[in-house]
């Protein structure tokens, strides 16, 4: 008996110490990705957390909401965020709904189906540069738009001057945007089981009743996915807004990346920074609801 609980004994001690070996292994491998997430997300969020509840980096007076109350009161940032809204409300389904569509369309046997995968993929290889150089060219009001505008007996559209800019840059983020999320929504049509399919056609169903009961359920968390995705490249069109227009575009196309890009080349920290972090909560609050729309929704598929 002795003899038997030292040799248990001896094994749990080996056990221990390989276990201690590997935490401390995983720990060595993991230590670089966390302190560069802490160097370059964690910390530097902290920090502007810290400046939207004081009145200046310099004399870091505690004021609290101030900021916050300052910020939402702002004239310039109401017109961002009702414009970075109601972009997103515009771009983020249309891009949602189109690569489902194209994604679908490709997925069945089509001719010329790679060269069409091809088409559609080579915007993600255009640097930004010349993506805004080109809708410079069709959207100018000596452009090529308005030429085949005039030739049809119509005007010409000042497009990037007017109420139609916002219609420029959601199409510009179209181009851009729906070729990466075709790629993922194909990907999730060739993961559904085949025999699913199989049953479903010889039980009479209809094509949409197939895909509505059957694909869309296995393409939820696709669906979130190129949603969420959607969603940040939406507040990300700034770059090439401000390509196109400069630090001050039609009202109709002045985002909170434009606010917040003005407020920080005048070293106006407090507001950018809680306009920055008023943004965060919003962002949080929509992918939340979307994670918990998706969970009930494709619950019945992961049983």
């Amino acid at each position: 008996m002795k003899k038997k609980q030292k040799n248990e004994d001896k094994i749990h001690i080996k056990t221990t110490r390989r276990t201690r070996k590997l935490k401390l292994s995983s720990g060595a491998f993991i230590l670089p990705s966390f302190l560069g997430v802490m160097a370059f997300f964690i910390l530097p969020f902290l920090v502007v957390v810290v400046y939207s509840l004081v009145d200046s980096p310099i004399t870091n007076n505690f004021v609290l909401f101030e900021n916050y109350k300052y910020t939402m009161g702002n004239s310039a940032f109401k017109t961002a965020v009702v414009n970075t809204f109601t972009f997103s409300v515009a771009a983020v389904p249309l891009a949602v709904v189109l690569s489902l569509l194209l994604a679908i369309v490709l997925d069945t046997k089509l001719p010329f189906r790679s060269q069409f995968r091809t088409f559609f993929l080579s915007p993600m290889m255009v640097p930004v540069a010349s993506i805004v150089l080109i809708w410079q060219v069709l959207f100018h009001y000596n452009g090529a738009v308005n030429e085949v505008l005039m030739a049809l007996g119509g005007r010409k559209i000042d497009w990037i001057k007017s109420d139609y800019a916002l219609i420029v840059v959601v199409i510009l983020f179209l181009w851009k945007n729906l070729g990466y999320n075709m790629i993922m929504f194909m990907a999730a049509l060739a993961s559904i089981p085949r025999d699913i399919l199989e049953v479903a056609r010889l039980e009479s169903a209809t094509p949409l009743q197939t895909f509505f009961y059957i694909k869309i359920r296995y393409l939820s968390s696709t669906l979130l996915f190129v949603t969420i995705m959607s969603l940040i490249s939406s507040f990300k069109i700034f770059r090439e807004v401000y390509l196109l227009t400069g630090d001050h575009p039609y009202d109709s196309i002045y985002t909170l990346q434009h606010f917040m890009n003005n407020k920080f080349k005048s070293l106006d920290y407090p507001t950018l920074s809680s306009a920055a972090i008023l943004m965060s909560l919003v962002m949080i609050v929509i992918i939340g609801i979307l994670f918990v729309t998706e969970n009930r929704f494709g619950k019945d598929v992961e049983g």
